[in-house]
C-alpha cells in the first residue's frame, strides 16, 4: 500500500515537474516571440525614420537648387527690366532721325547731313554697349517670320519673296542673352491673288478715265 501511494507521490511529482518544464517552455516561447515583435517594431520605426529623412534631405537639395537657380538668374539678369526701358532711347533716336530726315526745310542741308552723322554714332555705340551686355538686335528683314522673335503687324503684297518673309521693320527687337527683351514689329510679304488682278486693273482704268473727265 506504502509503494503505492509513494509511486502515486512519484508520478505527481514528476508530472508537476513536467508542467513546470513547459511553463518554462512556453514562457521562453513567448519572451522570444515578444522579443521579435519589438525588433520589427524598431525596424519598422527605423524604416520610417529613414524615409523621412530621405525626404527632408530631397526637399533640402531641391530648396538649394531652387535658391541656386535663382541667384544665377538674378546676377545674370538682374538687368533686365533696366536694358528693357533703355530701349525707349533707342527707339527715340530712331524717331528724331526720320523726323529730321523728312523735314523739308533741312533736306539736303549741310547742318542736317552732320547732325544724322552724329546721331549715327550715338546710335552706334549705343548698340555697342548693348552688346557688350548681351543686349542685341533680332534679325528681321529677309528673315522667315518666327512668332517668338517677331510680331506681325501688317502684310504687304509681294510676289517676288515667299510669303511670311520679312520685308519691313517698324520696330528693331532686341533680345538679352536666351531671353526675349522685345519682338521685332515687322510687316510680312503675301502672294497676291492673281484672280484680282483683272479688277484691280479695271478699277485703274475707270479712275483714270473719271480722272479726264
Amino acid at each position: 500500500m506504502e509503494k503505492e501511494e509513494t509511486k502515486n507521490i512519484d508520478k505527481s511529482a514528476e508530472e508537476k515537474l513536467k508542467k513546470t518544464d513547459n511553463e518554462e517552455v512556453n514562457l521562453e516561447d513567448h519572451k522570444n516571440e515578444t522579443e521579435e515583435k519589438q525588433i520589427g517594431l524598431e525596424e519598422d520605426e527605423i524604416t520610417v525614420l529613414k524615409d523621412k529623412v530621405a525626404r527632408a534631405y530631397a526637399e533640402m537639395e531641391n530648396q538649394r537648387r531652387r535658391f541656386e537657380k535663382e541667384k544665377d538668374e538674378a546676377f545674370e539678369y538682374g538687368g533686365f527690366a533696366f536694358a528693357k526701358e533703355a530701349l525707349n532711347l533707342i527707339d527715340n533716336l530712331e524717331r528724331s532721325k526720320n523726323t529730321l530726315e523728312n523735314d523739308e526745310a533741312l533736306k539736303g542741308s549741310e547742318a542736317l547731313n552732320k547732325l544724322i552723322e552724329h546721331l549715327n554714332i550715338i546710335d552706334k555705340d549705343m548698340l555697342t554697349i548693348f552688346k557688350k551686355n548681351n543686349i542685341e538686335p533680332i534679325k528681321a528683314i529677309g528673315e522667315k517670320l518666327d512668332p517668338n522673335l517677331h510680331q506681325a503687324m501688317m502684310e504687304i503684297d509681294d510676289n517676288s519673296k515667299e510669303s511670311g518673309t520679312i520685308v519691313q521693320e517698324i520696330q528693331k527687337g532686341f533680345t538679352m542673352k536666351d531671353r526675349l527683351l522685345r519682338p521685332s514689329l515687322v510687316a510680312v510679304s503675301k502672294k497676291k491673288d492673281v484672280k484680282d488682278e483683272p479688277k484691280i486693273k479695271k478699277s485703274e482704268e475707270n479712275q483714270e478715265k473719271n480722272d479726264e473727265n
